[in-house]
């Protein structure tokens, strides 16, 4: 059963129950305590909710204790759809879906009422209108059943994404401050509305001032200034990257190696970080779904996807509890093995670790195969890469050949689409006009043309296979959902596990690209570590069907999560 769903305001709301095909039974009901009727109709029976946003709608109902199983999120499916149905889409690959017309509000038997009442009215025509208008584009893909898997994984993304964060990761700042003061000092108080130099980095300023014979201090943290300090010592270079500071042989580079490393722990995850994310022991980041082109998550603010190694010790389980840390080994190259069908490639990613199977696939060491296959997914041919490239294109021929088809697709100003039908942006006006130009005859060729076809080609390469590992990763996440909630119930002695409060609950804390984290009690560890497993092997069956690959997943049950790797 489908029912739209509007705020109101207080706690009141209104509810459509809804068909299959997205048109409303009647007219909307009016609720006087919105949390409670969802709590009841999950209570009731199977329910999907319909909303524009989940992002914001759903942390109230879990403010007030309501857990919902699944939703349709009109704006991540509107995301999805527009990038799929996008105007530059004749030169595709995949066959064309015209996009029907804009979605209108549907005329409903409105009762009259307040002002305010006859907006949500109206805000629930509008949002019943979109909905049906996107179940009908869905069905109109050429593969429905998979486009329609890949919508509804993305709105349980959602939910998963508005879970993590009220739940929380548990962060200890105590630990966190001491990891901090260790390596930078005392912390400096602030002058001026702005943050002093810790002690430490400010002993580096003053001994790479003293290393370059600086006759005034030089501001490491000034790309301009620092330029001109080492062409001053004969130090010459084009920037101040680590990169290319790691090829000069001169004492200050590993002072200047040293103030880089410390300068990033104070800036992205220093005392201002702490007080700004960590509240009541938990780091609450903002996730986004679907915030990368390929379907990966992005955070907002508080750079929950680069959680350096060294702050990983202050992520502790509650006394009692634990962190079931997962990871999907080698995901990549294990998914370009199922998406190419390629059965001596699909041999070699069911070993534990894939590169050493590879490199003894094609006579290299481990080192160089990595590289290859890496190189083979990502467009790099430079270096000693060349002969190890030639060697995997002889020995998985189907997998070599299905990126490089992905990549003159690009090359073409083709779109190409991931296993669920997640659309790459199709390129610029620009660009088509540069890559059009260059293909005229009459014309000499512009060298600049020729570059930017090589890079879209080596982008669609990749997110073919990017985009892939994001599908599963985001089914697995969906699957892990249901089944914790499973774990829930029978905890609690058969009582529903949604639409109540998160007490002794495994909860999903952290997701990052093929990896998740559940913090959960001591008691229910095994439990937990095999929901992922059966995840892991339900998100391989429906992605990419019967395929003779598997998706391995790393699990440890540790009370830190730096102690997990």
């Amino acid at each position: 059963m489908r029912i739209a769903l509007v705020p109101g305001r207080g706690p009141a709301g209104l509810l459509a129950r809804l068909r299959d095909d997205g048109t409303p039974y009647g007219p909307p009901d009016q609720v006087p305590d919105l949390a409670e009727a969802v709590a009841a109709a999950e209570r009731a029976g199977d329910v999907r909710w319909v909303w524009q946003s989940t992002q914001l709608l759903y942390p109230a109902l879990l403010k007030a204790a309501v857990r919902v199983a699944r939703c349709h999120d009109t704006e991540l499916a509107g995301s999805l759809l527009a990038t799929r149905d996008s105007p530059v889409r004749p030169q595709s690959a995949f066959a064309a879906v015209s996009p029907s017309a804009a979605s209108r509000p549907m005329e409903l038997p409105f009762e009259p009422g307040s002002d305010a009442l006859a907006d949500q009215r109206r805000e629930m025509a509008a949002l019943i209108g979109t909905h049906a208008d996107q179940l009908r584009r869905i069905s109109a893909d050429t593969d429905p059943a998979r486009f329609g898997l890949l919508v509804a994984a993305e709105s349980a993304g959602g939910l998963a994404a508005a879970e993590m964060s009220a739940a929380g990761l548990p962060w200890r700042a105590d630990i966190h401050d001491r990891l901090l003061t260790e390596l930078l000092g005392p912390r400096p108080p602030a002058a001026a509305g702005s943050q002093l130099r810790p002690a430490r980095l400010a002993e580096l300023a003053a001994d790479i001032s003293r290393a370059l014979g600086a006759v005034r201090p030089v501001n490491p943290d000034s790309p301009a200034q620092l330029l001109r300090a080492l062409a001053a010592s004969g130090i010459r270079v084009r920037s101040t990257r680590s990169a290319e500071l790691r090829q000069v042989d001169h004492p200050v580079i590993s002072l200047l190696l040293q103030y880089k490393e410390l300068a990033r722990l104070h800036a992205a995850n220093g005392w201002s970080w702490l007080d700004s994310w960590v509240a009541d022991g938990r780091f609450r980041p903002e996730y986004v779904v679907g915030g990368v082109v390929s379907g990966r998550w992005a955070s907002r603010g508080g750079g929950a996807l680069q959680i350096p190694k060294l702050l990983r010790k202050a992520v502790v389980a509650d006394p009692g509890w634990v962190l079931v840390v997962a990871d999907a080994a080698q995901l990549e190259p294990r998914v370009l093995a199922a998406l190419a069908g390629d059965s001596a490639f699909a041999r070699a990613a069911n070993a534990d670790d894939l590169y050493s199977a590879v490199a003894a696939a094609i006579g290299a060491d481990r080192a160089k195969a990595k590289v290859a296959l890496l190189s083979a997914m990502y467009g790099g041919t430079g270096g000693d890469r060349g002969q190890s490239l030639a060697l995997l294109r002889r020995r998985f021929p189907d997998a070599s050949a299905f990126v490089e088809s992905a990549a003159r697709a690009g090359q073409e100003g083709r779109v190409v689409r991931s296993v669920l039908g997640r659309a790459c942006p199709p390129p610029s006006a620009a660009w088509r006009t540069l890559t059009s130009e260059a293909a005229d005859p009459e014309q000499q060729r512009d060298p600049a043309a020729a570059a930017a076809a090589r890079s879209r080609g080596r982008f669609t390469r990749n997110f073919v296979v990017q985009a892939s590992a994001a599908d599963w990763a985001l089914v697995l996440l969906a699957l892990l959902r249901i089944r914790l909630a499973a774990i829930t119930s029978a905890a609690a002695g058969g009582a529903a596990a949604l639409g109540g409060g998160a007490a002794g609950r495994p909860q999903l804390v952290f997701f990052q690209h093929d990896e998740v984290i559940v913090h959960c009690p001591a008691s229910l560890a095994a439990e937990v570590a095999a929901a992922i497993g059966m995840a892991a092997t339900g998100a391989t069956q429906l992605v990419f069907g019967a395929t003779a690959v598997s998706f391995p997943m790393t699990i440890a049950v540790v009370s830190c999560y730096a102690d997990a790797k």
